[in-house]
């Protein structure tokens, strides 16, 4: 159970590092002017879904495992009541994950991840740009050096007539 709760978290993680790559691509592809202004309003819009859904599947895989490992959720009881149908050899992860599960509230940690998140928008984009800019150079160069030759062959084939 474990397992699987682990790999939705993990899934959930690689989209968020490759999210602002995609962006950039389908934004290009599709020639928009003031792709900069479209691309952060997008990536904070698009994320911000992503960090709600992120954080609430932390919170609600908490829960699932809790109920997995035998924890009883009803309102009236004590921790020993809860904590009653839990083996002894899981007694230690049921604590943590119901210490984990308190605290701030899920939405509020959406808030503060998109608020972490953001200059990573900015960084890809920038690295984005350099890395256009660099491959726009070596294009143009490599046109040039390609029409250079293609006139010294020309001038070659002139001088031996």
């Amino acid at each position: 159970m474990e397992y699987f709760i682990y790999t939705i978290s993990f899934l959930f993680a690689v989209i968020l590092i490759v999210f602002p790559v995609f962006l950039i691509y389908r934004l290009k592809k599709q020639y928009l002017d003031f792709n900069l202004i479209l691309y952060i309003i997008l990536g904070i819009i698009i994320s911000s879904f992503l960090f709600l859904l992120f954080a609430w599947w932390g919170y609600y895989s908490c829960e699932i495992l809790l109920s997995h490992y035998g924890y009883n959720f009803e309102i009236m009881m004590s921790d020993a009541e809860r904590i009653k149908n839990v083996s002894p050899e899981n007694l230690n992860r049921v604590i943590f994950l119901n210490n984990k599960r308190m605290g701030i509230g899920w939405p509020l940690k959406a808030i503060f991840w998109e608020v972490i998140y953001f200059p990573y928008l900015l960084i890809v984009y920038t690295l984005n740009f350099f890395y256009s800019k660099l491959k726009l150079k070596k294009n143009y160069s490599e046109t040039n050096k390609t029409k250079t030759q293609k006139n010294n062959y020309l001038n070659y084939l002139k001088k031996s007539e």
